[in-house]
């Protein structure tokens, strides 16, 4: 989490922004992932 304040501030993001989109961004990367695991080991396509 820090690391991620880090690089919005580093980026001239607000911190309050960032706490609002990190979340969202979060909840997303998680999803990819996730999809990207299915797909190496077999499971669900599309």
């Amino acid at each position: 989490m820090s690391a991620a304040l880090a690089l919005g501030d580093a980026l001239g993001v607000p911190p309050l922004a960032m706490a609002e989109l990190l979340p969202v961004i979060e909840a997303v990367m998680v999803t990819k992932l996730n999809e990207q695991v299915d797909q190496s080991h077999g499971g669900k396509t599309g």
